[in-house]
């Protein structure tokens, strides 16, 4: 496809601004199975956008394909990053043009400490914040830098993957069930640090199966269900609509 997507398109977006990243007719498979099915949407920059549906309603996927993963196997669709096409990018392009995914499973390197998680990020370059303004965001890192990264809490290592992508100068950070298992005091502490990060200009997307709590900390919403969207509006908006909570989110 030639034809440079419109930045300002896509309905229900209270925003008026041109967007900072979007998503133009994403199709993705995993093998046979057709995952995302024609997925178009805007962010607008240092916006948090929650990225939500039921499981297998192909949210993750979406997240991989924006990070230029091999899986799933996109077939169709634009990518664009502050008006650079990172659709034709590899993973590693994305990630050096701005681009960091914090997934599911945060990948922790076994071995290695908190400190040296945080140093092996910063060798690609460009190097975002440094060490000391990682540890202010993060005392409890400071507090075990020499602590090997795997033996941390689930919360504590959920900071740590967190940390390591703000390791690199980032613009866009993807994240991927980042709630997953952790006591409510410490998603408030993780939804403390997306604040800030948005304080920052950082655009971030969430995937998140708690859907009150993302929804209470994103802007705006995109709602997917087998791989299409069928709502993208403000998080306000779905916050107060009820029906549309029970037939897509089952909440």
């Amino acid at each position: 496809m030639n034809v440079k997507p419109d930045f300002n398109k896509h309905a229900n977006q209270a925003a008026t601004a041109p967007a900072y990243l979007s998503v133009y007719d994403l199709h993705a498979y995993y093998g046979e199975s057709y995952i995302v099915q024609g997925v178009s949407f805007n962010v607008h920059e240092g916006e948090i956008l929650a990225l939500l549906g039921r499981n297998g309603a192909g949210k993750t996927s979406t997240l991989r394909a924006i990070a230029r993963l091999d899986d799933p196997q996109v077939t169709h669709g634009e990518i664009w990053l502050d008006h650079k096409h990172l659709h034709t990018m590899t993973s590693y392009e994305a990630s050096v043009h701005g681009l960091a995914l914090v997934p599911e499973d945060r990948r922790i390197i076994a071995g290695l400490t908190v400190e040296e998680n945080l140093q092996l990020a910063q060798i690609v370059e460009p190097v975002g914040w440094s060490l000391e303004r990682l540890y202010d965001l993060f005392p409890r890192l400071g507090e075990r830098r020499k602590q090997e990264g795997v033996t941390l809490s689930g919360g504590e290592q959920q900071m740590l993957a967190i940390a390591r992508a703000l390791a690199r100068d980032i613009k866009v950070l993807l994240l991927d069930e980042p709630y997953e298992g952790l006591a409510p005091v410490i998603v408030d502490e993780i939804e403390k640090t997306l604040i800030h990060i948005k304080e920052q200009g950082i655009t971030t997307i969430l995937v998140e199966q708690n859907a009150i709590r993302a929804l209470e900390l994103a802007d705006r919403a995109v709602i997917l269900d087998t791989g299409q969207i069928v709502f993208d509006g403000s998080a306000e908006e779905v916050l107060k609509d009820a029906a549309l909570r029970a037939e897509y989110l089952a909440i």
